[in-house]
């Protein structure tokens, strides 16, 4: 049985390996029963793929280990609070928990910008939660920008 914090771990390191291959450093994973079943990061660049962002690329893999595109009973952890693309189709899959580190005061569709999750008038509503691992998601964040910056100079 894998504990929230192991599983936010396994996140971020999907997610140094996304910064390590060139991506923004955002990882994700799925936990269903008690273990992870998928695992994403983001690969935008890589797959030439607008919709490769971590959270979209874990949910793929856990619809096709489960064998169902409804990942009714699952909790995704994710290094940053997800976008509206992501949160939507979280709704969709009908998640029943998020767990995500660092909010994104840019983007953020989990309350930071917009609130798509839990909306009153939308038909699936999950569990949410943020904190876990912050900082060092948020560092990780930092140092690939500030280092993208240093090398565009």
């Amino acid at each position: 049985m894998i504990s929230a914090s192991e599983a936010m771990q396994a996140a971020l390191n999907e997610a140094r390996q996304a910064g390590e291959a060139g991506e923004v450093p955002i990882g994700a994973v799925i936990v269903f029963e008690g273990a992870i079943v998928a695992r994403g990061q983001n690969s935008v660049l890589r797959n030439l793929d607008p919709t490769a962002h971590a959270e979209m690329v874990a949910m793929r893999a856990a619809a096709q280990v489960l064998g169902n595109y409804r990942l009714n009973g699952c909790t995704l952890y994710v290094t940053l609070e997800p976008c509206a693309m992501c949160a939507g189709a979280m709704i969709h899959a009908r998640l029943e928990r998020l767990v995500f580190a660092a909010a994104d005061p840019k983007a953020g569709a989990c309350g930071s910008v917009l609130a798509v999750l839990n909306h009153p008038k939308l038909n699936h509503q999950m569990w949410v939660e943020q904190g876990i691992a912050a900082d060092e998601a948020a560092e990780l964040l930092r140092n690939f920008f500030r280092d993208r910056r240093q090398e565009a100079r």
